[in-house]
């Protein structure tokens, strides 16, 4: 296993880590904000009012996403599956 080999498959890893949290990460961060505003609008200052909201964003989220996230990752793995019978010196 060549040095390039490492590298490429380190930033593949990065790249499928980034794609697959990206949907969650921006559906928290839309509700957070939101709620941010309503906080500031109505002048309430509830730090544990954004944890629901956020936890039920990303649980639906995971509903919306989770074929296309399966099917990303399915294929990451069959990369990795068939870069195995290359590696033998």
């Amino acid at each position: 296993m060549t040095p390039e080999l490492v590298a490429q498959l380190a930033r593949r890893s990065f790249e499928v880590t980034l794609m697959l949290s990206a949907p969650l990460l921006v559906f928290s961060l839309v509700v957070g904000l939101v709620i941010s505003i309503f906080q500031t609008v109505t002048s309430i200052n509830e730090a544990t009012l954004a944890f629901v909201p956020k936890i039920v964003a990303v649980m639906v989220a995971m509903i919306i996403f989770f074929p296309w996230m399966m099917s990303y990752m399915s294929d990451f793995t069959r990369e990795i599956f068939a870069l195995i019978p290359g590696l033998r010196n």
